[in-house]
């Protein structure tokens, strides 16, 4: 079952009260574990990044998160119904504006987003849904949304652009398996991820 996200930080102090304040501690029950690292977020765009819902007043939230030490950044996402910031160590995610499609909160964490190619978007799916628990399926012509249950408020996205994989992941799944083996390992896509038992 999935169960969480891990994020490589520098000041683990200060990425763990970013993101309890950045999501108000609306996590959709998943846990954000941040471990020590001993480099800097490089340039290229993360492979993984997190959905934060803006709710009515998304201005406010966008100006609340850059208050709390959030950066905007370009990406080289053009005009969209999002805005997309950077926490305090660079790693990228988006507010979403009211009524983003499969939105199901106000505020809070609401979308896990992985980069998956238009090619292996079947094999991560596939992937994902048989390790990281029963999930209900979504497809759509830009990608694939899996949520636990039909009213989960966090949902699991993968779709394209993929960037490239220059090296380690800074943000890595987690999930929980009671007879798994601990440890980190590769999706199908060459990302790593945790297994906790």
């Amino acid at each position: 079952m999935l169960t969480g996200i891990v994020i490589d930080a520098m000041d683990v102090a200060r990425m763990d009260h970013f993101w309890l304040s950045a999501t108000r501690g609306r996590t959709g029950g998943l846990r954000l574990r941040f471990v020590s690292a001993v480099e800097p977020k490089a340039a290229h765009k993360n492979r993984l990044h997190l959905d934060l819902a803006g709710g009515p007043d998304w201005e406010a939230e966008v100006a609340r998160l850059l208050a709390l030490g959030a950066a905007r950044v370009d990406i080289g996402q053009g005009d969209v119904p999002w805005d997309v910031l950077a926490d305090p160590e660079g790693n990228e995610f988006c507010v979403l504006r009211p009524g983003h499609p499969g939105v199901l909160a106000d505020s809070g964490l609401v979308a896990i987003c992985l980069d998956v190619a238009e090619e292996d978007r079947c094999a991560q799916s596939a992937f994902w849904q048989s390790h990281a628990g029963r999930y209900a399926v979504e497809h759509h012509d830009w990608g694939v949304r899996l949520r636990q249950r039909r009213n989960s408020t966090v949902s699991l996205v993968m779709g394209p652009p993929a960037a490239p994989k220059t090296g380690r992941n800074r943000l890595r799944l987690e999930i929980t398996q009671c007879d798994g083996e601990p440890g980190e390992f590769l999706d199908a896509g060459g990302n790593e991820f945790h297994v906790t038992s």
